[in-house]
């Protein structure tokens, strides 16, 4: 999903899955200085029209959230798996 502004992408967001079992939604991003202004809801929004539309029920959709952003993901239904589960990530 992206958000234009003009000809330039100003925010965008998208999910990846296997299309059966799992689904992440990953990279929501808003330039700076269209933040603020109710865009990275709205990117929200769409990713969960799709979720609701087009993944399975049985699916497992899991995102990691960054600082505050988990206050946003939290108002579409998302919320921690901590102690059960913790995300993890190799650096390289």
């Amino acid at each position: 999903m992206q958000i234009l502004h003009g000809k330039d992408v100003v925010g965008m967001g998208r999910v990846i899955g296997d299309d059966g079992c799992f689904y992440q939604v990953v990279d929501i991003a808003v330039l700076p200085a269209h933040q603020g202004k109710g865009l990275g809801k709205l990117i929200m929004q769409e990713i969960r029209r799709y979720i609701d539309t087009s993944v399975p029920q049985s699916a497992y959709i899991s995102l990691i959230a960054d600082g505050q952003a988990q206050d946003l993901y939290a108002q579409f239904g998302f919320s921690h798996t901590a102690p059960a589960s913790v995300g993890m990530a190799l650096k390289r």
